[in-house]
């Protein structure tokens, strides 16, 4: 239920937007993009969290959106005039009783050390003498950030019923469910400590990383250890050599790549200020509020569509693309592939420094909107995901090559799928699929004699084919990665 205060707070900043946009109507300037993205990100800044991380996403679909407010977008910040401690007391005292001050040494009242629309962070000592930080909820957030949700879903489905068109190619309503579902942590403590729980066990096999310690958590407080060091933003050119600098951006790279494909679990908000460094080289990633997730399938064709990135091979990717989401009626797939056959060469090799890696996937976006082919609404939280990656990367590593870390890591990724995929309770559900796609290619080739034989052959190509065909070809897919998976796995054995 949206209350009516905020219904107003909301419609009075959309007013003074659409105000502007009739001025600029009225007395053109040539400046006038640019005032209108400054004028929209500001609103956006102003209206609090949930509209800023919806900004932030918009700012990786130039389907939607112009460059000129991608750009401005991209300064977006979640950072506001701090409140004092005695607001954040009441929420201490009612979510770790009235002397939670019994469970610290000592805190750090006067200054935060983080300061967003959310929460306020402040530096303790723990029990233990080890330095740590509390973050707590702003008062009262909660209930307006699920308002916000509210209301753009309403809005979502109005744009959906009045432009049934654009809803076919961007379907507003299901990207705004992805960014939910990857938001609700950040309202509950709890969640954002089971994030990290999973984090920690997940970036173990990787030297140069490290994921805060979880002391305590409750819906709106959360105590951790400290992050050691400071953003990767302020390192200076020389403070760390070159090699240990190479060695954290491919690890932090290669952590997102199996956070994409083999625990389908990913940090969705890894810009540079929640990437810390300390002096011996250990990076350690704060802020575990915002987490994506993909199901089994999207995530096989997200790594299918990386892989012809890296072979550079143009219309495999539009291939994959395609698969991913859904090819309307009025698709022009040909030209889709095209498109992608003269994208593929600039970004295949490419390092950090030569090119956004990030920007020029989610670029794909404009490509295949503009062809009529519908992209999975996973990708506007997943590009978020791994342009914030890239942009923190590059403060270490500029020479790195996106696609280069990939295929590196596709080897051992390939064998944690195929250990999943020979699970008993997987390999059993493998085996059935497979059985089930047999009997269909069998149930099909008689068909098709049969259409031979009466001469009334007709062959279906292409993406325009029912549901039900695709469904099939996806389980052969599926059933041929196991194969080769499994083949992986016992050549490693030898």
């Amino acid at each position: 239920m949206v209350s009516f205060d905020r219904l107003r707070r909301v419609a009075g900043v959309l007013g003074e937007l659409c105000r502007g946009e009739l001025n600029r109507a009225l007395r053109p300037a040539a400046d006038g993009e640019a005032v209108r993205a400054r004028e929209i990100r500001r609103a956006l800044e102003d209206l609090g969290p949930f509209y800023i991380k919806l900004g932030q996403m918009l700012a990786t679909r130039p389907d939607i959106v112009s460059p000129t407010v991608i750009e401005e977008l991209e300064n977006l910040n979640d950072h506001v005039t701090p409140l004092p401690f005695a607001e954040f007391e009441p929420v201490l005292a009612a979510d770790l009783g009235p002397e939670w001050k019994e469970h610290f040494q000592d805190v750090d009242m006067l200054e935060p050390v983080g300061t967003a629309s959310l929460a306020q962070v402040y530096r303790v000592t723990l029990r233990d003498g080890s330095p740590g930080v509390v973050k707590v909820q702003r008062p009262d957030v909660a209930g307006t950030v699920r308002e916000d949700m509210a209301l753009l879903r309403k809005a979502a489905r109005l744009v959906g019923s009045s432009a049934p068109r654009l809803n076919a190619v961007v379907d507003v309503d299901a990207m705004l469910g992805v960014l939910f579902d990857a938001m609700r942590p950040e309202l509950d403590f709890t969640a954002e400590a089971a994030n990290m729980r999973q984090a920690r066990e997940a970036v173990r096999e990787f030297p140069t990383l490290h994921v805060p310690r979880v002391v305590l958590a409750t819906p709106r407080v959360l105590v951790q250890s400290l992050a050691p060091g400071r953003s990767v933003r302020e390192l200076e050119p020389g403070e760390l050599p070159v090699g240990l600098r190479k060695a954290i951006g491919t690890d932090l790279l290669a952590f997102q790549f199996r956070g994409f494909f083999v625990s389908r679990m990913f940090h969705a908000d890894p810009h540079p200020g929640n990437i810390f460094v300390d002096e011996e080289g250990r990076a350690t990633l704060i802020d575990w509020g915002m987490v994506g997730r993909v199901d089994r399938r999207t995530s096989k064709m997200i790594m299918l569509v990386l892989m012809n990135l890296a072979r550079n091979d143009g219309h495999g990717l539009a291939k994959a693309w395609t698969e991913l989401g859904h090819a309307t009626p009025w698709a022009d797939v040909p030209a889709f592939a095209a498109d992608m056959a003269a994208l593929t060469p600039r970004i295949a090799q490419a390092s950090l420094a030569e090119l956004n890696f990030g920007v020029t996937l989610t670029s794909v976006l404009q490509q295949s909107t503009r062809r009529g082919i519908k992209t999975n609404p996973v990708i506007s939280v997943l590009g978020k995901s791994f342009a914030n990656m890239e942009g923190s990367v590059r403060f270490l590593a500029p020479e790195l090559s996106v696609t280069e870390v990939f295929a590196a890591q596709l080897g051992r990724m390939l064998l944690d799928l195929s250990k999943e995929a020979l699970a008993p309770g997987n390999a059993a559900r493998s085996l059935v699929e497979l059985m089930l796609v047999a009997d269909s290619v069998t149930e099909q080739a008689r068909s098709v004699t049969g259409d031979l034989a009466d001469r009334e052959f007709t062959l279906r190509v292409g993406q325009h084919g029912p549901p039900q065909r695709r469904s099939r070809a996806s389980r052969v897919r599926d059933g041929l990665l196991g194969a080769a998976a499994a083949a992986w796995l016992l050549r490693n054995r030898r």
